[in-house]
């Protein structure tokens, strides 16, 4: 087991969930004072929503590509890493807006960071057969 690349997987994941934090903020300053605005298209709101998970799941796949601009990380690709958080992102979104839809963000950040952990795992072990090959 490489304990560097261990240390790059929970940082890449710490990172992750941060900014997965800080989307989701810029998201409600965005959406709650149209909520609040008294807009009542349908359309908008709906939108709006949509919305949520798309930003947040932005966050999570943003905070590794920010730790890759260290120049000894290793570079995984931003898609790939955004295609699995917006995945975790809409599940943990869509069963829990049924509860409410403010509480769309524990749904959110728990599926989306399981999904994140996911796909670290996959790669930490794609990167660690690759090496046994070159041995």
């Amino acid at each position: 087991m490489n304990i560097k690349r261990l240390v790059g997987v929970l940082l890449r994941i710490a990172l992750s969930v941060i900014f997965a934090g800080v989307f989701y903020t810029a998201w409600m300053a965005i959406g709650l004072p149209i909520f609040k605005s008294g807009f009542d298209s349908r359309a908008v709101r709906a939108g709006i929503w949509i919305l949520a998970p798309i930003m947040t799941g932005l966050g999570f796949a943003v905070g590794p590509v920010i730790f890759e601009l260290w120049p000894m990380a290793e570079k995984c690709g931003f898609w790939q890493r955004y295609k699995w958080s917006l995945a975790g992102c809409a599940i943990g979104g869509g069963i829990t807006f049924a509860f409410g839809p403010m509480l769309i963000v524990f749904g959110m950040l728990a599926v989306g960071m399981v999904s994140v952990m996911l796909y670290e795992v996959r790669q930490y072990r794609h990167c660690m057969r690759q090496m046994e090959r070159k041995d």
